[in-house]
């Protein structure tokens, strides 16, 4: 896989000098793109008045029948609420390419230049991408053809066949290759390709596909489309989300955190009306309540699943946060300085990572329609009545109740899932002050991370603030805070960035020093929680929790791949990195079943 210029201009036709061939026809892109494509699969007459539409591509190249489908979206009145277009890539363009390659089609040039906003040269694996506020998603999957297939986990609506000629680039339309193609597809699903090369044409048949040629776009002859409908019951796979759509309505989230507050976005947009519970007075009274937080990937030597997890939650908090905050005052994407001290390495630059107020973020995550917001609800008990969840109070009353139910209240969660999964306090402590005069000198440009964090300014009603922390004990919830902490956190300080702690030293000696401590939840592996609890003993009862000191980086993540699961959509990671994520992963479950819940 590589980056490096892989598309060559000649007399305006883009060329792949890798494989000898052209990205798309003399008679044009955008032409293939909509007579080829979506016309072969029925576009737009087929999705309209449908909830979502989901396209799945082999080739994602210059974009282009993306940026069509998107294009035919915005203009169709009768669109479906939600667009998704999952494409393959195994050599993406850059982002000069995209935009030439958009140019000369004017009602394409404003959607490519949203796109290159979020493309940033995109490594191996998934990448999301968000426009219209969610209700158009991109996911491209940056790897060769097979492997990326492979971690798919969805039913597609439309399958736009394409890729370089099969002569050039063979790999691409081999019989692996359209049986996992195949794999993807529901009974109806249509198909459109521009090749109608008879090994193709057989292949495709004995996938299970029924196929008609049609007139094509010159200067080719044919074009081919079908749709799915083999002669046989299709296997499902194990790993796959069922294809029949959700019976969308009520759900209740308790929590709201940032967890809570993004599951209860991810759903709103997607149709449900969402009622969220909060024991506390106003949303984000917990760990969520920080007043201010680093967004920074995390990075390791061997590319762990957290670090492959933190990127792609990164760059989906960045999308909301721009579409629902105010830069410079909510938050700043201003860039982090990572030290490795320990390891004897040298700094990292994050380019794409800042400072966020959670509260913020979770208030406006709130404000979104279709949620309803209640607090001073302690729920303390959940019962399964008929097809619904009650909500208990310690006095046995009745809150609410729903046929789903979301938990998302950090480490209360233990209260209300005894014995079902093993999660773990983890106590924090941070420490803050406003900024002096004499500061500026001191302290860096902008924030630091690594064995512990600072924030040197951030802007507050009283004024501008600086933040130290935090500190890490495990299996502790007291939240009172303690001055051993405070010095914990200027120790940490003293070694990573010894001039800025000489400044700060009469802070941490006097009394204007103050702290923010809460308790927040993590799980024996370190990784997040999402997914059915036990969908056989207790249906409908989902969870996405144990974000640890991350939330801020995984919350919008995981809120989206738990909409993936509800609603068959292609998720927004790789499948294996979702499965890590369940609850029903090895050695995290320790059994308790319903009968841990509450009593009938």
């Amino acid at each position: 896989m590589s980056h490096a210029p892989i598309v060559e201009w000649r007399d305006g036709t883009p060329h792949s000098p890798g494989f000898n061939d052209i990205y798309h026809s003399c008679a044009g892109g955008l032409a293939q793109a909509r007579q080829v494509f979506m016309r072969g699969c029925g576009l737009p007459q087929a999705w309209q008045h449908q909830s979502q539409w989901r396209v799945l591509e082999t080739g994602f190249g210059l974009g282009l029948n993306f940026l069509a489908t998107w294009q035919a979206w915005q203009d169709d009145p009768q669109r479906p609420t939600l667009l998704h277009f999952a494409s393959i890539e195994a050599h993406p363009v850059e982002v000069a390419d995209l935009l030439r390659s958009a140019q000369d089609h004017p009602e394409l040039v404003a959607l490519a230049q949203e796109l290159s906003l979020q493309w940033r040269k995109p490594g191996p694996g998934f990448h999301r991408m968000s426009f219209e506020g969610g209700r158009v998603l991109l996911t491209l999957c940056i790897g060769d053809v097979k492997p990326m297939l492979r971690e798919l986990a969805f039913f597609a609506d439309s399958i736009f066949l394409d890729g370089f000629s099969p002569a050039l680039n063979p790999a691409m339309w081999d019989e692996h290759t359209l049986k996992a193609v195949s794999r993807c597809c529901h009974r109806g699903t249509r198909i459109a390709t521009w090749t109608v090369a008879r090994d193709i044409r057989d292949r495709l048949t004995q996938s299970g596909f029924v196929l008609e040629m049609v007139p094509g776009l010159a200067p080719k002859r044919d074009r081919l489309q079908g749709e799915f409908n083999p002669a046989w019951e299709p296997k499902v796979r194990a790993t796959a989300v069922s294809p029949l759509p959700i019976e969308i309505s009520h759900c209740i989230v308790v929590g709201s955190g940032l967890a809570g507050a993004a599951v209860a976005a991810s759903l709103a947009r997607r149709g449900w009306r969402v009622t969220v519970l909060d024991a506390g007075s106003e949303p984000a009274a917990g760990a969520s309540g920080l007043p201010a937080g680093l967004v920074v990937p995390h990075v390791s030597a061997d590319d762990a699943v957290l670090s492959r997890l933190s990127r792609a939650g990164v760059d989906m908090t960045w999308q909301q946060v721009h579409s629902l905050l105010r830069e410079g005052q909510d938050f700043a994407q201003c860039g982090v300085r990572e030290r490795r001290l320990e390891h004897g390495l040298p700094d990292l630059w994050h380019p794409l990572a800042g400072w966020i107020k959670p509260a913020q973020l979770v208030r406006a995550l709130l404000a979104q329609p279709g949620i309803t917001w209640q607090g001073g609800m302690g729920v303390q008990c959940l019962r399964r009545q008929g097809e619904c969840w009650q909500l208990l109070d310690a006095q046995d009353r009745v809150l609410a109740e729903a046929p789903r139910v979301i938990v998302c209240a950090g480490y209360a969660s233990h209260t209300l899932l005894p014995r079902v999964l093993p999660l773990q306090a983890l106590r924090g402590q941070l420490s803050w002050s406003w900024r002096s005069a004499g500061d500026g000198d001191a302290f860096p440009a902008s924030p630091v991370n690594g064995r512990g964090n600072f924030i040197p300014q951030v802007p507050t009603d009283q004024g501008m603030a600086w933040y130290l922390g935090s500190s890490f004990e495990r299996d502790s919830t007291d939240t009172q805070a303690r001055d051993s902490d405070h010095q914990s956190n200027y120790a940490k300080l003293r070694a990573l960035l010894p001039e800025t702690a000489r400044a700060l030293a009469t802070s941490f000696e006097g009394s204007q020093l103050q702290a923010f401590t809460a308790v927040r939840c993590t799980t024996p592996d370190r990784l997040p929680v999402v997914g059915a609890l036990d969908g056989k003993n207790l249906p409908g009862l989902w969870l996405s929790s144990a974000m640890g000191a991350r939330g801020l980086s995984l919350a919008m993540l995981c809120a989206e791949l738990l909409a993936a699961l509800w609603h068959g959509e292609p998720l927004p990671v790789e499948r294996k990195l979702a499965q890590a994520l369940m609850p029903d992963r090895k050695n995290l479950t320790p059994g308790g079943g319903a009968t841990a819940l509450c009593k009938d």
